[in-house]
């Protein structure tokens, strides 16, 4: 084609010089046809289907014109020609265009399509004439296999969940935790695409939750829609919340909604309106009556650069184009959705020049477009255009808005779009001047005022009164007291604004109870509410104001005084190891004395004898025996303290037991209950009958239920009704704080949540209260409430039970190091003894009858001569039995003296024991 372009403009510079002036028009007509020829012949046509009559429409119409023509003005390769059709918002009527428009024109693609209901239809018209279709709308959520069922669907649009998660941080920002969504139905389609299932979730990872959804039908469907709309919104009046998120909606629809909610007081101080890019991108075309009801409003827009060349290029033609074509509209300046349709011919157009063919191999080209464009970074994945998007939070106030700051899926909230810093809120987006001129970030929930209070529910019957007490005054008038009553009310003083309320008595269950939150009859409860993994599946708790857990009562009865008592005091381990070191001080006595003392010589049953009776003359300070050698005189000292100590200790344990009264249980353990099927109490309107049964496992018909006072629990006991009884910790501090000397608690206690105040799902005054309640329990408020609460159960102050089963025997590990520095003392000793033999034993000392032969080089032999010479320094066999008859007949002599010793007076320390 180059080269015939060549050739044609060759031929026209030859032909004009011999042409009369009459043959110019001639001339012209041909030039323009070879040129027009030059550049590809016949153009490409390209079809679109909006809606025209709505601002959108007008905005693709103009921006994809003056794309064509810059598109022709540029390219010398192909031509383009545009077809646009209106589908008025039509599905059905968008088909039928579609079809023409393929059948007529014989379009190579379709660009348009702003409702996801028309893009659905014209694609699978678009799969069967294979022919790409270029969607402006995309679903909320990516219907499954989408390449497969519509592969020549190409979306030009972000998908809503980078803008759900803007809305989920703009909602934790500012830690509101309920909001309401309005939503106007399509035409046709009607419900919701998926954009509130898509929030939801996106919500619930910020812990927060849609309370409402209000889904309101299509304005041009209603015959008088400022009644239709202020009756629903008379019904969001009455609602917790006052976050209000408008998804979707129109232009009109969005006038007449904040015209209504202005005149309704729901843009005064306290409410929040947010608006997302299908209101906010078209806010520069509201007129100021619109604006003037919008005062407030946090808009999310979103954002392009307005900066570039391009852009102010393209911005001049379309306000002179938008101004001719519609003179009655406000604002001609461009907004997104402008840019959109502009980037997306141009999308076609450059996939064009590189296949002209159409089909497939047009599809691929679109798909892999990789260029900046006038919204931004043109890029597919996977059909859609790839999440860029970069969100501006803007501010409505006075006659236009202001611009706070900037959001994206990477940075979150920046201050502008060059910078890193990431943030929140304030810190970030600035101050907000929020609906009724107020500065002060709204606390997003309707506050009870003194017209309308907050409605708490009270138990009537809790199993303890020191906890609620619900009474009657001489005038008939319910008051509530108690520690759950008292605690909610220091906690209320705490909270930064005025909370209003009146408590109201409830006679059912405590099920029963905190399901009425959740039924929306009470907005809180108050009192002993144990906080449990099922409730909270509907409900919210508080921070725990008491702890809680479930344990046995059991009465008491006196111990019996047992035959072995002497032997409590210590365990069957400080016995074992008592007796260990007895004997084992006693052999190293016997060992280091048995060489010079005559005392610790003779035959070996009289040695040992003596050995027993020496150290068990040292437990009571009585041994007569004389010590020779230094080394036993050291071990002994300390042996003597070591008796010391154990003695003194066992005297004063086994005095404790004799003396102070011992008291038992009747039952030891839940196994005991279970197996031999014994009755036990519970509270008749508690969790405890249900946590018995599935838990414990204990049977239906070994419960019996009790009423709520505690002496029914005394009664139930004294009768013999009930064996044992399960209460929570709580009440048990109570009962036993009464009835502190007939009954304990055995082990184990089950854990619970402990008791909490119950709020709705999602409900603001969970956190504040929480707050509150960590607050008292920092400041000591909490504890001096429950010392009020047990103030008039002083009887049993500093007194107990005395149960015989506890562990009251005195255990190793008090005296173990007693028993290792002795035992280590002995040792010692023992072994310094044995190096100062064999340091005698090498340099030959011997005494008269101590020769040893130096010729000795064996080990056993060295060994034998060392037992010998420790024995009596004895050489050879025959030596031995002279020495041993020696031995003899001087421990037959001492005993003789000793004997004679017996007639004559003896000092104190020598007497025997």
């Amino acid at each position: 084609m180059h080269s015939q372009r060549t050739k044609t403009h060759h031929f026209v510079l030859c032909f004009l010089p011999s042409r009369s002036s009459k043959s110019l028009p001639i001339f012209f007509f041909i030039f323009s046809c070879l040129l027009f020829f030059s550049h590809g012949g016949t153009a490409e046509n390209i079809g679109a289907i909006i809606d025209t009559e709505t601002r959108i429409g007008k905005e693709q119409k103009i921006a994809m014109e003056i794309a064509i023509q810059d598109f022709n003005n540029t390219s010398n390769i192909s031509k383009l020609s545009l077809h646009i059709r209106d589908s008025s918002g039509d599905p059905l009527r968008a088909v039928s265009a579609a079809e023409d428009l393929i059948s007529e024109l014989k379009i190579k693609a379709i660009v348009g399509i702003t409702a996801w209901q028309e893009a659905i239809l014209i694609a699978n018209v678009g799969n069967r004439e294979q022919i790409p279709v270029i969607s402006f709308s995309a679903p909320a959520i990516s219907p499954p296999m989408m390449l497969e069922r519509w592969p020549f669907l190409v979306l030009m649009s972000n998908n809503y969940s980078a803008e759900m998660s803007c809305i989920a941080s703009l909602v934790r920002s500012y830690g509101w935790r309920k909001i309401i969504t309005i939503y106007e139905e399509n035409s046709y389609s009607g419900g919701d695409d998926g954009t509130i299932t898509l929030l939801s979730e996106t919500l619930k990872n910020v812990e927060s939750e849609i309370e409402y959804h209000s889904t309101l039908p299509p304005l041009s469907s209603l015959s008088d829609p400022k009644t239709i709309i202020r009756e629903e919104l008379t019904k969001l009046k009455k609602k917790q919340s006052r976050v209000f998120v408008v998804l979707k909606s129109s232009s009109p629809f969005s006038e007449f909604l904040f015209e209504e909610a202005k005149q309704m007081g729901m843009m005064e101080k306290g409410y929040v309106w947010i608006t997302t890019e299908s209101i906010t991108n078209l806010i520069d075309s509201f007129n100021s009556s619109v604006i003037s009801t919008m005062q407030g409003v946090l808009g999310i827009k979103t954002h392009f650069s307005e900066t570039s060349s391009s852009f102010k290029d393209f911005s001049i033609k379309f306000q002179k184009n938008f101004r001719s074509e519609y003179p009655g509209e406000k604002n001609p300046e461009p907004g997104m959705f402008a840019l959109v349709a502009y980037d997306a011919i141009w999308a076609v157009a450059r996939a064009m020049e590189k296949n002209s063919k159409g089909g497939k191999g047009l599809v691929e080209g679109i798909l892999t477009s990789d260029w900046k464009g006038l919204s931004g970074k043109i890029r597919f994945v996977d059909g859609e255009l790839a999440n860029n998007a970069i969100f501006q939070i803007i501010n409505v106030v006075g006659k236009s808005y202001k611009e706070l700051g900037f959001w994206s899926p990477v940075s979150g909230f920046v201050k502008n779009t060059t910078e890193n810093e990431r943030g929140e809120k304030e810190e970030i987006l600035g101050p907000v001047f929020w609906p009724g001129d107020s500065t002060s970030v709204p606390l997003g929930w309707a506050i009870p005022t003194d017209e309308k209070q907050m409605r708490i529910g009270v138990p009537n019957k809790s199993q303890f009164n020191l906890f609620v007490k619900v009474d009657y005054d001489e005038k008939n008038v319910t008051k509530f007291s108690g520690f759950s009553i008292k605690v909610f009310e220091e906690a209320v003083k705490l909270l930064p604004y005025n909370l209003p309320y009146v408590f109201e008595q409830f006679g059912g269950s405590y099920d029963d109870l905190v399901n009425e939150v959740y039924l929306e009859h009470f907005e809180a409860v108050v009192g002993d509410v144990t906080i449990l993994a099922a409730r909270s599946e509907y409900v919210e708790f508080t921070q725990p104001y008491a702890e809680s857990g479930l344990a046995m009562l059991v009465p008491v009865k006196e111990a019996s005084q047992k035959a072995w008592l002497f032997v409590k005091p210590f365990t069957k381990e400080m016995w074992a190891v008592t007796g260990v070191i007895f004997v084992y001080t006693g052999l190293v006595v016997w060992f280091l004395e048995h060489r010079r003392n005559p005392d610790f010589r003779g035959p070996w049953g009289t040695q040992l004898s003596t050995m027993l009776w020496f150290i068990f003359c040292t437990l009571f300070f009585a041994h007569r025996e004389r010590l020779r050698s230094n080394f036993t005189r050291v071990v002994i000292v300390m042996w003597l303290f070591v008796v010391l100590v154990l003695t003194s200790s066992y005297t004063a344990s086994l005095t404790s037991m004799l003396t102070v009264q011992r008291l038992e249980p009747k039952v030891n353990d839940i196994e005991f209950l279970r197996r031999n099927h014994l009755p036990v109490g519970c509270d008749n309107d508690s969790f405890v009958e249900k946590y018995l049964t599935e838990v414990l496992h204990f049977d239906q018909s070994s419960i019996v239920r009790l009423n709520y006072l505690e002496e029914d629990y005394s009664d139930a006991f004294n009768s013999g009704r009930i064996v044992a009884a399960f209460l929570e910790i709580p009440y048990l501090r109570i009962f036993l704080s009464k009835y502190c000397k007939g009954y304990t608690t055995l082990e184990p206690s089950y854990s619970l949540g402990g008791f909490g105040f119950v709020f709705p799902k999602g409900s603001p005054l969970t956190s504040d209260m929480s707050k509150a309640i960590l607050t008292l329990s920092e400041n000591g408020r909490l504890r001096e409430l429950e010392d009020q609460m047990m103030s008039g159960y002083t009887k049993c102050s500093g007194s107990g039970t005395n149960l015989s089963d506890k562990n009251e025997s005195l255990t190793l590990e008090s005296f173990w190091l007693l028993f290792v520095l002795t035992g280590g003392i002995s040792t010692l000793a023992v072994l310094i003894f044995l190096a100062n033999l064999l340091r005698k034993l090498r340099q030959g000392r011997v005494g008269e009858e101590e020769y040893i032969s130096p010729g000795t080089k064996r080990l056993w032999r060295r060994a034998v001569t060392l037992v010998k010479y420790w024995n009596k320094g004895q050489l050879s066999d025959s030596a031995s039995r002279s020495s041993s008859s020696t031995d003899t007949k001087r421990w037959s002599s001492t005993r003789m003296r000793q004997v004679s010793l017996k007639n004559t007076p003896q000092h104190p320390e020598d007497s025997p024991c």
